[in-house]
Parts: C-alpha cells; sequence; structure tokens
C-alpha cells in the first residue's frame, strides 16, 4: 500500500510505502517525467470538456501505453485517479475536477494533439504546453452568437413538438431570457446552482401569461421548449452508456445527478404555475396547428446550428453536424414506424452511430463531434421532464408510466450506440 497527496497535474506525485517500524526506510521517489505530466494534463482537460469515464480512461490508457508508461486510471464525474508504474511501487495522484461544459471544439483538438504526441511530432513537454494553451483559449463565440442559439434550439423544439408559430415564438422568447440568466449565474459561483429552478419558474410562469395574453396556445409544448436546452437527457443517456461499459460508479453518480436536475425542473415549473392563478385573465388554450411539412426539415436544421454553438463546435463542422442530426432524426422515425415509439430511438442510434463512426474513419476526426448534436433530437429528457410533471400533479400512474418511457428511449439510444460501435468501431477512442 501507499500513500500519496497530488496537489496538480504538473506537481510531484509524493509516495510513502507503509512498511513495519523496524524496516521503514525514507523513500524519495523520482519527479514525474514529462510523459506522466502530459496524459494528466491530457486527461484533466479532457475531463473538463465533458468526456465519458470509459472514453477518458481508454484515450489515457492508449496514450501512456504509447508513450512507455504503466498506468492505471479510474475517472468519476468530479475526479481522476491515475496510478503509474508497477504495483510494488506505485505513485498515486488525484486530480479533483469539476464538472465541465461540452465543448466540441476544444476536444478536436485535443485529440489531435495526443495524436501528434504519439506520433512523435510533438514531445511530451511540447504537448504538455499545448495543452495548457487549448485551454487558455478565449471563448470560440461570443455572448450575442450564444444567445441567438438558445432561442434557435426552442424554436427548432418547439416545432419538433408539435408547436406553431406562437409557440415558436414564445419558447425562442422564453429561451432568450433563460440563456442570459444562464450568462449572469457564470459570474457568481453562489447563484450558479439555481440556474434549473429558476429557469423552470420562468419558462412555465411565462408561457402561462403569454397563453392568457397572445393565446391561444400549448402552455406545455412553450414550457418544455423553453427548457430544451436545461433538459438533462443527454447526462441520462452517457449515464446508462457508462453504466453499460460496467463504469459503475461514474455512471451512477452522473445517473443521480440527471436526476436531481429533472427534480429541479419539475419543482420549478409548478412554483410557476401556481404563481399564475394570480393572473386576472385566464390563459387561453387551444389545437396546435398544422404547418407546412418543408418547416420540419428546417426545424431540424436550425436546431443543430444551434446546438452546435452551445457545444462551441467549430465551424468546418456544423454541416456534417447538421447532417448527422437529419439522419438521427429520419433514423428515429422510421424505427417508430417499425418498432414502436420507445424503441424507435434505437434504429436512431444506430443508423447516426455507424454513420458518424465512418464519418470519422473518412475524416480522422472524433466522432464525438458528430454523435453528440445528434443524438440530443433523441434523448429523452422531455419524456423525463413530462414525468416529474405528472408526479408533482399526483398523478403517480401517468407519472410512473412516463418514467418507465423515458428509461426505455434512453436503453434503447445506449444499445444502438454500442450496436454500431460493434458493427463498425471508430477509429478514434472519442
Amino acid at each position: 500500500m501507499t500513500e500519496a497527496s497530488f496537489d496538480s497535474p504538473e506537481s510531484l506525485c509524493h509516495v510513502r510505502p507503509v512498511l513495519p517500524a523496524e524496516q521503514f526506510v525514507a523513500f524519495q521517489p523520482p519527479p514525474p517525467g514529462p510523459s506522466v505530466s502530459f496524459t494528466l494534463r491530457l486527461g484533466q482537460a479532457l475531463h473538463r470538456y465533458g468526456t465519458p469515464a470509459h472514453r477518458l480512461e481508454e484515450q489515457m490508457r492508449l496514450v501512456s501505453q504509447r508513450l512507455g508508461l504503466e498506468a492505471r486510471f479510474f475517472s468519476t464525474p468530479t475526479s481522476i485517479f491515475a496510478s503509474f508504474g508497477p504495483p510494488e511501487s506505485l505513485q498515486t495522484c488525484l486530480i479533483r475536477v469539476e464538472p465541465g461544459e461540452m465543448d466540441l471544439g476544444r476536444l478536436a483538438s485535443l485529440d489531435a494533439l495526443a495524436d501528434e504526441v504519439i506520433r512523435g511530432a510533438l514531445s511530451p513537454e511540447e504537448g504538455a504546453e499545448r495543452v495548457e494553451a487549448v485551454l487558455a483559449e478565449p471563448p470560440r463565440y461570443g455572448n450575442g452568437l450564444h444567445l441567438l442559439c438558445w432561442a434557435l434550439a426552442a424554436s427548432g423544439g418547439a416545432r419538433l413538438f408539435g408547436g406553431g408559430p406562437r409557440e415558436m415564438g414564445v419558447a425562442a422568447l422564453i429561451s432568450l431570457l433563460i440563456g442570459g440568466l444562464d450568462l449572469w449565474t457564470r459570474r457568481q459561483a453562489s447563484t450558479v446552482w439555481v440556474l434549473e429552478p429558476v429557469a423552470a419558474v420562468l419558462s412555465s410562469a411565462l408561457a402561462v401569461a403569454a397563453a392568457s395574453l397572445v393565446g391561444p396556445l400549448s402552455v406545455q409544448v412553450v414550457t418544455l421548449a423553453g427548457l430544451i436546452v436545461l433538459l438533462p437527457g443527454l447526462s441520462l443517456t452517457v449515464a446508462l452508456n457508462e453504466l453499460a461499459t460496467r463504469n459503475l460508479i461514474s455512471g451512477t453518480s452522473r445517473l443521480t445527478g440527471a436526476a436531481l436536475v429533472f427534480l429541479e425542473l419539475g419543482f420549478g415549473v409548478a412554483l410557476g404555475t401556481r404563481l399564475t392563478e394570480w393572473l386576472p385573465v385566464p390563459p387561453k388554450l387551444g389545437p396546435l396547428p398544422a404547418l407546412p411539412a418543408w418547416t420540419e426539415p428546417l426545424s431540424i436544421v436550425l436546431m443543430m446550428f444551434g446546438v452546435s454553438v452551445l457545444f462551441r463546435a467549430r465551424p468546418r463542422d456544423w454541416g456534417w453536424i447538421a447532417l448527422a442530426g437529419m439522419l438521427a432524426y429520419q433514423g428515429s422515425r422510421l424505427g417508430s414506424q417499425l418498432l414502436g415509439p420507445q424503441l424507435g430511438a434505437f434504429l436512431g442510434a444506430l443508423v447516426v452511430g455507424m454513420g458518424t463512426n465512418l464519418l470519422s474513419r473518412v475524416r480522422n476526426r472524433p466522432a464525438v463531434i458528430t454523435v453528440v448534436p445528434a443524438i440530443m433530437l433523441l434523448v429523452p429528457g422531455s419524456i423525463g421532464f413530462r414525468s416529474m410533471e405528472s408526479l408533482l400533479a399526483r398523478d403517480v400512474l401517468a407519472g410512473v408510466d412516463t418514467a418507465f418511457s423515458m428509461l426505455m428511449v434512453a436503453v434503447a439510444l445506449v444499445a444502438g450506440l454500442l450496436f454500431a460501435n460493434a458493427l463498425l468501431p471508430p477509429r478514434k477512442v472519442l
């Protein structure tokens, strides 16, 4: 056994063997080499930008193996454990990492950087410096475009949920306000944890107010579309994927986090709905209007553009992401006709998984760049939200039934991606 402490990826990993008192001798391990420093910095950066545990551990294992290191890795949503050396004299490091946001552009840069170090085009010292340069890059897009894409994602989501022009416009306005709230809360550590419930209160209250002033419209569609960026459907799918790949601790932690976000959103919607009971004019509800068929693919393209910017993908990848999104949506619709609405996600995930893996092989780029935004069209966040709504309204039977449907869709997505990786393995880990 060893006792170890690790302050930062570039600091010394201190190790002291635990021996009987009569055999105790002072032990000073050699300082970690540049290969260890590069591996740790790369792992920390990949974790920060949303890499799941099974992909992160495999990427770090591959890099350390190519650099001639004997290493073992263990990742959770908030930490990375890394051990170097033979079992009898391990140097173990703990890196505490705050869960970060998905940044597809930086993930692509880090993947290319890892390839250069593995090929020998860059030394590990130069690689470690380049990792720091990637981390220090300014935001790819400004706040104005960021806010616009919140509105585009909500407007496209409202159309895909069956809404009409009123629902799309009100949902875009609500999501724009929530996007501004998101930017404001990031400036203060004490407010960042209240974004979801406050956003849910705003979305439900403004949806009912809009139904009273400019109705008739569907309050449920507007509320759901206004919150579409915050729905943790992607986190739920990643959690089940980690559980399926036997990363039990990371998957369980991420699953618990997704469930908590659902509860916070459900609480906020219930509170917002109760506050609107004081409005002097009752909301006007009406049937959803039928829009022309051409508005559906247009909504998918707009939504994919918004998601691409929110996930900070590079502009050169926008077209491929839109194509993957269209493939996922059409595959899911075909699957729903053949297998039913719950299992239809399996075919959508299978088609988009194989398509993005093939594209990854041709372009020599990580598959995550296209598969993550495309899966956003299929994730069961909206179903989970409706489940929380039913439970808070004390409709337990409907809530449990909807929650089961959500889990079935998530499992179908995970199964589709696993089948796609088995039938057409990607060239890269990410």
